[in-house]
């Protein structure tokens, strides 16, 4: 897969860039401000991005602008922003067009290196992967929505699944059997009126509808 990376800082995009490439992506380029990573984003050729959030000019938004731009171009381009900030506003705009194919993570959160480049695959292949500050920071919403039908313990199970979690590590972290979870996973889909699709499909739709609101 042909990714772009934008990082600001050389030796942390240097890192990125010799990580990406020893497990098999292709970095098609790996740029550090605004104007080279919107030029980058424009070649057909890249098929996800690797972006933070604040870069040169002005040190603000401009790696998630330039995502949100890309994906209102061509919808569905995976992205995986990584950054040191949680950015609320263009962080719910991000997540707004129910497409999947996104990410979130929190610098300081990523340790583990098979983690990360699983969490690169999982919305290449058109999932999602919230670091739990993104999903905290995005739900601050109005209430009286469908998500509101949702129990406690069934918010809970949505919002390890928009961290990227499979029913195990879902069932691992609640301390409940995998019976469980899959119980809970499909009252989210009857509450939120998902009709029948494929489970990874629905799981999708599940997390971006619930951080809709």
């Amino acid at each position: 897969m042909r990714i772009v990376l934008a990082e600001d800082h050389a030796l942390l995009r240097a890192g990125l860039t010799q990580l990406l490439e020893a497990k098999g992506f292709e970095v098609v380029a790996a740029v550090d401000n605004l104007a080279d990573l919107e030029q980058a984003l424009a070649d057909p050729a890249a098929e996800a991005a690797v972006v933070d959030v604040r870069m040169p000019p002005t040190f603000t938004d401009e790696g998630l602008r330039a995502a949100i731009d890309v994906r209102g171009r061509r919808p569905g381009f995976p992205v995986l922003v990584l950054s040191q900030y949680v950015e609320q506003l263009y962080a719910r705009e991000l997540l707004a067009s129910g497409e999947g194919a996104v990410g979130y993570l929190l610098k300081d959160r990523v340790s583990d290196v098979g983690e990360f480049v699983e969490a690169l695959h999982r919305v290449a292949d058109g999932g999602t992967v919230l670091d739990p500050s993104v999903v905290a920071a995005v739900l601050e919403r109005r209430k009286d929505t469908p998500v509101d039908r949702l129990t406690e313990r069934e918010r809970e199970v949505l919002a390890l699944m928009a961290e990227g979690r499979a029913n195990a590590g879902i069932a691992q972290a609640l301390v409940v059997t995998e019976k469980a979870v899959a119980k809970h996973i499909n009252s989210i889909f009857a509450k939120l009126d998902l009709p029948a699709d494929t489970d990874d499909h629905r799981r999708v739709r599940a997390v971006l509808e619930w951080l809709r609101f």
